[in-house]
Parts: C-alpha cells; sequence; structure tokens
C-alpha cells in the first residue's frame, strides 16, 4: 500500500530494528536501570546538556506525563485548538490530571503571545482555572513551524507571567531539520521547559521521550511517570531505539527526506488545476483543497485524510520511506482526475 495517510503508517527503519535485536541479550536490570537506558540517557544529555529523561509507550503518554509534571487539577493549559492534547487524546489530559484546557483558534497552528495576554486576566481570580502552561506543537497540527524568534518569544512570555511551556514534539525531528540548527538550540535554547521527543512517527516501532530542563519539573516526575503508567518494566527496548535514532543522526537524515518529499509533492501538485495549498509547507505535510469529486478515487490509490470536510481540504503526509517514485505516482494519479 503506497499511502500519504500519516507518518505512523510507515514502518521501523532497519537500523532501529537492529538496536531492538543488539538489546536483546542476557538479562537486564528492569525499569531503567539498565545499560541500554544509561547509554541512551548519556546521548540525550550530549544532544540537550543537562536533561531527566523517561520513556513512554506513546504520544499521549507522552504529553500526559509533561503535562502531570507542571500542573495541579485548577490550573489549566494553554494550546491551539488543533493541539493534539485537545483534538486527539480523547481528553485524557483532563482525565488523568484533572486541568482544563484553553483552546485558541489560529489560522496556522501556532500561538503567539498576542493570543494568550487576554488569559492573563484569570491569573488570581479564584473562580476561573489558573492559566499554568502553554502548550505547543513542533511541527504543529497544520504542519507549520515556529522560528527560534517565535519559540524564545512564548517561552519569555510564560516565564515572565509564572507559567511553563510544554513542546508537543511528536515531530520535533521534522521542525529542527526544517530549522536547520541543532535539537538544542531549537529546544533548551530558547526556553522550553519540558518536552516530548516522538519517535513512532520517525522510524521507531513503540515510545516516546520525555525530556525535563527546568529542574522544578523533575522532582515528583519519576512518580508521575509511573502511575500514568508508562513505566515500561523492559525499558531497554525503548530506550535502545533512541539511541540509533540519535547515533549518527539518524533522526535527522530520515526527518530531511520526509520534508524533502513534501517539498517536491507541494511543488508538483502547485501546478495542477483546481489544486489550492492552503498551509506553508514547512515540514512533511501538505494542506490542499482539491475538487470534491475526485477525492475518493484518489483515495483508493493512496490513502490520506480528511482535514476539513466543509471545505474539502485534504492532509497528504510524507514518511522517511516515502520514496520519489510514490510522490510521482501520486500526482500523476491526480492529475489525471482533474
Amino acid at each position: 500500500m503506497k499511502s500519504f495517510a500519516s507518518d505512523n503508517y510507515s514502518g521501523i527503519h532497519p537500523e532501529i530494528f537492529e538496536a531492538i535485536q543488539r538489546a536483546n541479550t542476557n538479562h537486564q536490570i528492569s525499569y531503567g536501570d539498565d545499560q541500554f537506558s544509561e547509554e541512551t540517557n548519556r546521548l540525550f544529555e550530549k544532544e540537550f546538556g543537562k536533561v531527566t529523561v523517561l520513556y513512554t509507550f506513546n504520544g499521549t503518554g507522552a504529553n500526559v506525563t509533561c503535562l502531570k509534571c507542571c500542573t495541579l487539577p485548577f490550573q489549566a493549559v494553554v494550546c491551539s485548538e488543533y493541539a493534539h492534547i485537545l483534538a486527539d487524546e480523547c481528553g485524557a489530559p483532563t482525565q488523568s490530571i484533572g486541568c482544563s484546557l484553553l483552546p485558541l483558534k489560529t489560522s496556522d497552528g501556532k500561538l503567539t503571545p498576542e493570543m494568550i495576554k487576554p488569559l492573563l486576566n484569570r491569573i488570581g481570580n479564584v473562580h476561573n482555572t489558573q492559566p499554568k502552561v502553554i502548550s505547543i506543537s513542533q511541527s504543529t497540527e497544520l504542519g507549520t513551524v515556529y522560528s527560534i524568534a517565535e519559540l524564545k518569544a512564548l517561552c519569555d512570555f510564560a516565564h515572565a507571567n509564572g507559567m511553563y511551556v510544554h513542546l508537543d514534539g511528536a515531530r520535533i525531528s521534522n521542525a529542527v531539520a526544517a530549522l536547520g540548527v541543532s535539537l538544542k538550540a531549537a529546544t533548551v535554547d530558547c526556553g522550553i521547559d519540558i518536552m516530548s521527543f516522538g519517535g513512532t512517527k520517525n522510524g521507531l516501532m513503540i515510545g516516546e521521550a520525555v525530556l525535563i530542563f527546568n529542574e522544578e519539573l523533575k522532582a515528583n516526575a519519576p512518580y508521575f511517570h509511573k502511575q500514568t503508567g508508562q513505566l515500561f518494566s523492559k525499558n531497554r527496548f525503548i530506550a535502545t531505539q533512541f539511541a540509533a535514532l540519535l547515533h549518527n543522526d539518524l533522526w535527522l537524515r530520515m526527518a530531511s527526506h520526509a520534508n524533502r518529499m513534501a517539498q517536491l509533492l507541494a511543488k508538483e501538485v502547485s501546478n495542477l488545476p483546481n489544486v489550492k495549498i492552503t498551509q506553508k509547507v514547512d515540514a512533511n505535510a501538505v494542506f490542499a483543497i482539491i475538487p470534491v469529486e475526485v477525492i475518493q478515487p484518489l483515495r483508493s490509490q493512496y490513502p490520506f485524510y480528511e482535514w476539513d470536510a466543509q471545505t474539502h481540504e485534504q492532509r497528504w503526509m510524507c514518511s522517511f520511506d516515502t520514496t520519489e517514485e510514490e510522490v510521482t505516482g501520486f500526482v500523476k494519479a491526480l492529475k489525471e482526475l482533474l
């Protein structure tokens, strides 16, 4: 099946498989005290500096663990209306933490200090949930990427008002590849307090990593990790995948390829009649409006998801294993249908 539905549809990179096989020898101490987890922790420290690392099964578990570290039940998380924690996690943050989510409308998936300022009126009012965390996705659910300046502005604003910044990094590799900077420059140096580092959308079989930079958030993190049901007894099988991902910049090579395929796809379809690209193609996603009559015939050949049924806006995702031939085939099929 040739798919542009999701980078979750892709398989496992061979180097990740090899890492799992290497970890599958002899007995190892459980719950993260094994040699493979320790090795991976050192690699994360090499990339990000002083960091506490917790490994989780999936993105929802990573986000909930992050937000547990940041909030009390009467506090609130400010996010985009498109945020995964709001739209795609079945209420997990609210159910697991008790905190509220305060979504804001945004045309490109990105938040700004100006959007958030009106919510500061809630602070100190006992009748309102108290804004405590600004949660952003990088890259966003609309495929856009925050610039370094935008990230720093948000973090400075948050910290000046007693708030934390959480970064949902399900596609952080694609975002950093697009920015052309180091992982640290795109996160720690901007002031990010806590984040998830995505794996399953970029070649891993299972697992995400929670990275905690703010010292205030580290004290209770191991307990929240366990309480959330994300502490894996055989932790080495998650951790060793990240070791392979970080080794020789595999994360960057895969993400850069996926981004290039999205750029190629956008370039080719933009020349077709009645096709309108709706978002800036920063990372590995292309959003486009196409005539309603071609949607189903095209989807039967190359699966993809409809983003907005009202406008017939579609989302096409490229992965680390998307090929130029697949992009060419997709564009040819769309052209013939048009």
